[in-house]
């Protein structure tokens, strides 16, 4: 099974539930994506409209995987730099693939089709991603091109003295 990726897809319920859905199913099975286990799809949904109004308002562009059955099954934000020194790039944010289909090629497909998406939006150059260090995800990006350019040590705190590196990735796209 492959997924069929969507960038910009109109923003309705079915989406919105889908994402929060995704989002937490993706939390809960142990994704660094913004929150910690356990969590409902009701605790993510603010943090999700919050990306939805964005990309309403042009400043996110969202890009969506559906699987065969047209269920929501991976997405990923692009966020645009609005400081006029640095629109020649944009942040990749919230990168989440179905824990069923994880092992499967589909994050590196996500991946693809982020790198895709973003070489067709004038004048980007440059990706930067940034990801909860301690789950071997540095090693995930750097084998789909991006590569390791910044680390803070115990910048995230997932627990009461548990500590993670926020680790910044960056690929050139010229």
């Amino acid at each position: 099974m492959s997924l069929t990726f969507e960038m910009d897809p109109p923003v309705d319920a079915q989406l919105r539930d889908g994402l929060c859905t995704l989002w937490a199913d993706v939390t809960n099975a142990g994704g660094a994506i913004g929150f910690v286990p356990p969590v409902t799809p009701d605790a993510i949904r603010q943090d999700l409209l919050t990306h939805l109004v964005s990309v309403d308002a042009g400043r996110t562009r969202m890009l969506i995987g559906r699987d065969e059955h047209g269920a929501i099954a991976a997405g990923a934000f692009l966020v645009l730099n609005t400081h006029r020194l640095k629109r020649h790039w944009c942040s990749v944010y919230t990168v989440m693939v179905h824990p069923s289909l994880q092992g499967r090629g589909h994050g590196r497909d996500l991946m693809s089709a982020t790198e895709k998406a973003a070489r067709g939006m004038e004048g980007i150059t440059a990706l930067r991603l940034t990801c909860r260090g301690g789950l071997g995800l540095e090693q995930f990006y750097a084998s789909c091109g991006y590569r390791e350019v910044g680390r803070l040590p115990g910048a995230i705190k997932v627990a009461d003295g548990e500590l993670r590196d926020d680790v910044t990735l960056w690929m050139d796209l010229a």
